[in-house]
């Protein structure tokens, strides 16, 4: 399989990009990786970062996205962009892109150039909550505005994804809102709540309040993409308080770093639970072939796992059964 890895994208790219790509190539033998990017610029980062890219297929490009482009950049003034070209091989033979580049230039690039699966109107970018109980939030930030059978569609095309990748048995879909009851929410959300109910091909488990999203009441929890960008960093914000926190209070004296000696283990398993990079980067889920956007901080093992997601993501099979159930959903609509 080919996995194309946009090697300009991010706060550390192209060096974390090359370690990573090199990381991934030893865990994962099966995947071609792909480096798009300033060639010079990648040959620098392979030497500074001591490692082998023997193997890895280099494609030179002589632009890059930014983070203060404009989306439509990717297909007017940036065509041959490391994140442009990248989505254009992936659509011509590829089979998964990884970017941390600019995510709307990403996600109007995925959508216009790899294209939305049949029956499904917009894509939306999956995001892991790293909580106890794992949490796929959709939309994490592609979609401010959206329509009621927009999130039909990505709960269809979600529980493929947490079932085939993220290993979840009959993921559990829930609709965030401000209340439990049927008739809460904004006409958008009430509207949506009667599709869901009545659609074929998932488990819906009703409203979810915000205040329940951390103890497992859903597996997936159905937004639009500003109100999930918002839980989204709310969320993390919360969690690096929360270390702070604990961390303040376990240095103030002696007597507290003796009790941190004997609860390090517990709260190192704390931090493991709320480390969202161990999920690599987060999906956009809808599309025709597999994109998938990674934090713009991404580090080596952050691409590494990315590739990880890409290759479980190809191997599974999920794209041609995302196809198959919103196919199934456009044919019941009509």
């Amino acid at each position: 399989m080919k996995i194309i890895l946009d090697a300009m994208g991010g706060d550390f790219a192209p060096l974390e990009v090359v370690k990573g790509a090199a990381l991934a190539a030893g865990q994962y033998p099966q995947a071609n990786l792909v480096l798009v990017g300033d060639e010079g610029k990648i040959r620098s980062a392979v030497k500074e970062a001591g490692t082998v890219i023997d193997g890895l297929q280099i494609v030179h490009t002589t632009q890059v996205i930014t983070m203060e482009d404009d989306p439509m950049s990717i297909l007017k003034a940036k065509k041959d962009s490391s994140m442009g070209r990248g989505l254009r091989l992936l659509r011509e033979d590829g089979d998964a892109f990884i970017s941390a580049g600019n995510t709307g230039a990403l996600h109007t690039g995925a959508s216009l150039i790899v294209r939305c699966l049949p029956g499904v109107h917009r894509a939306c970018i999956g995001t892991v909550l790293p909580f106890e109980t794992p949490v796929l939030l959709l939309d994490s930030g592609a979609n401010a505005a959206i329509q009621p059978e927009y999130l039909a569609q990505w709960a269809l095309t979600g529980s493929v994804y947490a079932s085939r990748i993220l290993g979840v048995e009959d993921p559990r879909v829930g609709l965030l809102n401000i209340g439990a009851e049927e008739s809460k929410g904004t006409p958008a959300v009430t509207a949506a709540y009667g599709i869901l109910k009545q659609l074929s091909g998932i488990h819906f488990v009703g409203n979810v309040e915000a205040r329940d999203v951390p103890f497992g009441k859903c597996d997936i929890l159905l937004t639009d993409g500003f109100t999930g960008n918002i839980l989204l960093k709310y969320t993390e914000g919360m969690g690096s308080m929360f270390f702070d926190l604990m961390k303040d209070m376990f240095y103030k004296n002696t007597a507290t770093k003796l009790a941190a000696l004997v609860v390090k283990k517990g709260l190192r398993q704390i931090r493991d639970t709320f480390d969202a990079s161990a999920y690599g980067a987060a999906p956009i889920i809808g599309l025709a072939k597999p994109v998938f956007k990674a934090h713009g901080n991404a580090d080596a093992s952050t691409i590494a796992s990315a590739v990880r997601q890409a290759v479980r993501y190809v191997e599974g099979g999920a794209a041609k059964a995302m196809a198959e159930l919103a196919f199934i959903h456009t044919e019941t609509e009509q």
